[in-house]
């Protein structure tokens, strides 16, 4: 995995993502990928790169490690690989909060899409630059 600047959110594991073997279901934690990309996207982009842009994924992959319980606090962990074209990848990590050993890796590639026409858009140099940051 690329070794760029993380983004880190800290969510605390609520009755509705278990399921019923008594752990956070696998749907729940792809949920947890797309929410730390979007508040990583949300934290870095300026207002008016938010409104002519939006992402949409194309794959996710999921390596599923260790199980999470109910009530405990996890950290969602998220960083940006290498852009190409209109897509880019991202990585995230879901971590127990105090650990160092993930419960879950993932690989997700998202295409960049220009809001108003719905059509994929070329991550350039200047977007780069604000995931460098």
């Amino acid at each position: 995995m690329s070794d760029g600047p993380k983004f880190t959110l800290a969510l605390r594991v609520s009755d509705a993502d278990v399921d019923r073997q008594g752990h956070v279901n696998n749907v729940a934690f792809v949920r947890y990928v797309q929410d730390v990309a979007v508040a990583h996207w949300r934290s870095i982009a300026p207002a008016d790169m938010q409104t002519a842009f939006t992402w949409v994924v194309r794959r996710h992959e999921v390596e599923y490690l260790r199980p999470a319980f109910p009530d405990e606090e996890l950290l969602l962990r998220t960083w940006v690989g290498e852009p190409s074209g209109a897509t880019w990848e991202r990585f995230t990590e879901v971590l127990r909060a105090g650990e160092d050993k993930p419960l879950v890796t993932a690989r997700t590639v998202w295409v960049l899409l220009d809001a108003a026409s719905g059509r994929p858009r070329r991550v350039d140099a200047a977007m780069v630059a604000h995931f460098a940051k």
